[in-house]
């Protein structure tokens, strides 16, 4: 029988993600954004440690060429999920591995989605959410530090167990975020972490304390559909969308 061609599916945009293997909640939390829309949304899976250190986080960037390989050719944006991983391997360096295998793709990371979304909200000054050990909640500081974002704040559930942060309660994540959001002077609070379960709260949150709420899977997919031309006002949760 006779078939015809045509385009495959994602006619607005269509954007490439590398997900951790341990991560339960970024391909979730990802779905209540694009549900509905004309947006194809790939994943690859790329091998990493349930215990969550910098050397650990480290190791992962020997795998990033690979992990991408699995995603096809023609992507308008491809996306690293790990905040983390991304600060302690440098953001550069993630862009640079995975634009060997996607060459002229623009690459985005949770870090970097974070900071351009903070300036977006204009906010200079924040309280911080983690679920992470002092070691890897550390760099983060630092490197929001270094582009001019002070970390006023910061209440970690010094967790260093991946399987256990996919698991904590968006309850326990908006206690935090409250707790956070207390510091004197802040513009924001930025909830960090792709596994960390935020979305259900982050509307809550924000009324609660008067501010943006930023986490990392809303910042990384607004930045990747921002970096894709798509105007995405509207389609997820918290001021940043509305931005």
């Amino acid at each position: 029988m006779e078939y015809e061609l045509g385009d495959v599916v994602g006619r607005e945009a269509r954007l490439g993600l590398i997900v951790l293997s341990t991560d339960e909640t970024l391909e979730f939390e990802a779905r209540e954004v694009l549900a509905g829309r004309d947006v194809q949304l790939l994943h690859a899976r790329i091998p990493s440690h349930a215990e969550v250190t910098p050397e650990t986080l480290a190791q992962m960037e020997r795998a990033l060429p690979a992990t991408a390989r699995l995603l096809p050719q023609g992507l308008g944006v491809l996306g690293y999920g790990c905040t983390s991983g991304a600060t302690v391997i440098g953001q550069a360096r993630v862009a640079r591995a995975v634009q060997a295998v996607h060459p002229g793709a623009p690459v985005t990371d949770p870090i970097t989605a974070v900071q351009a979304a903070l300036a977006a909200l204009g906010a200079r000054r924040i309280g911080m959410v983690t679920p992470y050990v002092a070691s890897v909640t550390a760099p983060i500081c630092a490197l929001l530090a270094r582009g001019g974002v002070e970390v006023a704040r910061e209440i970690s559930f010094g967790q260093g167990d991946d399987w256990t942060v996919g698991r904590i309660t968006p309850a326990s994540s908006r206690a935090a975020l409250l707790e956070a959001g207390r510091a004197p002077g802040i513009d924001a609070v930025f909830a960090s972490c792709t596994n960390l379960q935020t979305f259900s709260v982050l509307k809550e949150a924000e009324a609660a304390l008067g501010l943006p709420v930023v986490s990392s899977n809303q910042a990384l997919l607004w930045h990747m559909l921002r970096l894709a031309g798509v105007d995405a006002a509207g389609w997820g949760p918290g001021w940043l969308f509305g931005a």
